[in-house]
């Protein structure tokens, strides 16, 4: 069966020759071969037409395709040859400009679908051998050269890259990364050949998350439509009752084909689908992927927030802003570093940054032993040093310590078994985060919460710098949704909807419980895709704020289109029933507003 951009084309095609070949056959004088061309005409938008009826019945879908259909079946059985072939060509015009309209919707999706590469360049010890992207496994070394796009996530090797992110993040001018740092799937080598350490395989990298958004967001089906589906119903019933109701007072069975004509629904069955299609095309170029048109409909409706801390509202890579006892500044930080390049913990690395920033000279660590998440302990230097957090030494071990400073995180030197000082952290806050808040008030949320893993102290300093409503911390993931739970319960009693901002990683649970999720951060793409119903995939906060301002415009746009259509159908719809409108006047001009209509629904895509 034909797909229904082609079907729509075929339909518009054969009604518009079908008029032209009848308006030649009359000017020639042929008129009973005109006529007959243009019920031919219609019959053949008819049947294109009980295709997508039956194919709609099949899957319990009543809309309001059935009255275009009755309305053409009308004028053939009463002769109204003009008026069938005027409702055919118009009602396969609204069809071929939804076909339309959706492929401008792809737009800003189809680069990413585009961009997939399908083969790679892996290094081996006797040459390079192309490979299936599917074939690839953390820890490959691929060469990447001029013009390839990245295949999957990974580290580069070499010594600098310049990369092209367009399609990921629509800057304009390719970025310089330099060897050890990271280069997301998805982005094209600006420069010379490189060489990457394959990170995450291919099916579980950012750009693999991306595609599996757009495949989601084409087969998705708004609620808006569904609640278009059944003003179908009332505005079918409404038809045939003016229509039954016109025909019995004037006697003329004729009125039938001039309600029915006028009633041609393409406001419901076209404007809805197209503005919010074009709302989710806009967010996508804006940098925000939505998983279809519903989230995007729910997200207009939002009017709380609910924020993870680390990695979302800060930049979740804390810095040394304290160094304080009995021993030296340096010379706790110089010992502390020198352990410290031998872990992998987030903490080490920023004693680590914070040395080299003071240019201290560093030391090779031995036997070096390591707690994850806990403490690191070895010789520098032959002296015994570790570095760690309350657990990690037993109370015996260490005299408690001072009070911590508000909003800081520490962490504990030891130098030969004796207390040496403390380093206070601070994740510090995101530029754009108080941007955001600002933001948020202004569009009319009137509550926005802080759930964070952190200790109170930490995540209230955070909370209280943004002047947010509350703070929840020391939170669980279970927790997280809990809270959501709460904020749901609380904002339903008003109409709103809890939207729900985190990193994708360990804020998953709560992301698919809120009403919307938006993961931010686009080293988590791949595992936001499943949790989260919107990903923001350029680092800029202030993204959320517009996907919210195009959300809200586009569902204002299509329920606009709604009301407009139906209401200036139901004034054409009397005007016909007290005979004011003949059938062939009716139809140009109930499709004069079918197609304004539309159009009003295109402008979600500016």
């Amino acid at each position: 069966m034909p797909s229904i951009g082609l079907r729509s084309t075929m339909m518009a095609s054969a009604s518009l020759i079908g008029l032209l070949v009848a308006l030649c056959l009359f000017l020639l004088g042929y008129g009973s071969a005109s006529r007959f061309v243009l019920a031919a005409s219609t019959c053949t938008a008819l049947a294109f037409l009980l295709i997508d009826i039956f194919a709609k019945l099949r899957n319990g879908d009543l809309g309001l395709d059935l009255i275009a259909a009755l309305a053409m079946a009308a004028t053939l059985w009463f002769g109204e040859y003009l008026a069938g072939a005027i409702v055919a060509l118009m009602y396969a015009g609204g069809q071929f400009l939804e076909a339309y309209a959706h492929r401008r919707a792809d737009e800003g999706m189809t680069a990413l679908l585009a961009q997939v590469p399908r083969t790679a360049l892996r290094l081996r010890q006797n040459g390079i051998e192309e490979v299936p992207i599917p074939e690839l496994a953390v820890g490959d070394v691929l060469m990447i050269r001029r013009g390839d796009v990245i295949p999957a996530d990974g580290t580069l090797m070499t010594g600098h890259a310049s990369i092209d992110q367009s399609v990921l993040t629509g800057e304009a001018f390719p970025v310089a990364v330099s060897s050890g740092e990271r280069i997301s799937s998805g982005a094209t080598n600006a420069g010379d050949a490189i060489e990457i350490r394959v990170e995450s395989r291919a099916e579980d990298s950012t750009y693999s998350g991306i595609v599996k958004l757009v495949e989601a967001s084409k087969r998705s089906k708004a609620r808006i439509a569904r609640l278009a589906d059944r003003y179908a119903i009332a505005f079918l019933l409404l038809t045939l009752a003016i229509a039954a109701g016109a025909a019995i007072l004037s006697g003329d069975m004729a009125r039938i084909v001039a309600v029915l004509v006028v009633a041609t629904p393409c406001p419901l069955i076209l404007a809805v689908p197209v503005a919010l299609a074009a709302g989710t095309s806009k967010a996508a170029k804006a940098g925000v992927l939505v998983k279809g048109a519903g989230p995007l409909e729910i997200l207009a409706d939002a009017s709380v927030a609910v924020f993870d801390k680390t990695g979302t509202l800060t930049a979740g890579d804390p810095e040394v802003v304290s160094i304080d006892g009995p021993e030296g500044p340096d010379r706790i930080l110089r010992l502390a570093a020198s352990l410290d390049q031998a872990s992998s913990h987030v903490v080490g690395r920023a004693i680590v940054r914070e040395a080299q920033r003071r240019q201290l000279t560093l030391s090779r660590p031995t036997d070096v032993s390591e707690l994850p998440g806990a403490g690191i302990s070895g010789l520098v230097d032959g002296i015994r040093v570790s570095v760690g957090g309350d657990t990690y030494f037993t109370p015996e071990g260490k005299p408690p310590r001072a009070p911590e400073r508000k909003g800081t995180m520490q962490a504990s030197v030891f130098i030969d078994g004796r207390l040496a000082g403390e380093i206070g952290f601070e994740d510090r806050l995101r530029g754009d985060a108080v941007e955001l808040v600002a933001k948020l008030r202004k569009l009319g949320f009137g509550r926005i919460v802080l759930a964070s893993g952190d200790e109170r102290s930490v995540a209230a300093a955070i909370a209280g710098s943004l002047s947010l409503d509350a703070v929840e911390a020391r939170l669980s993931p279970v927790e997280k949704v809990e809270v959501i739970a709460r904020e749901r319960a609380a904002s339903k009693r008003l109409g709103g909807k809890v939207l729900m901002v985190g990193d994708g990683v360990n804020d998953a649970p709560a992301l698919a419980a809120a009403d919307v999720g938006i993961a931010v951060g686009a080293t988590n793409l791949a595992a936001a895709a499943e949790a989260a119903d919107i990903v923001l995939i350029r680092n800029d906060l202030g993204r959320i704020a517009s996907a919210i301002e195009i959300a809200r415009r586009s569902r204002a746009i299509a329920v606009q289109s709604i009301f407009a259509g139906i209401g200036l159908s139901l004034v054409a719809m009397i005007f016909a029933g007290a005979g004011f409108l003949p059938p062939v006047t009716g139809a140009m001009l109930q499709e004069v507003i079918d197609v304004a209509v539309i159009l009003n629904a295109l402008r979600a895509l500016r």
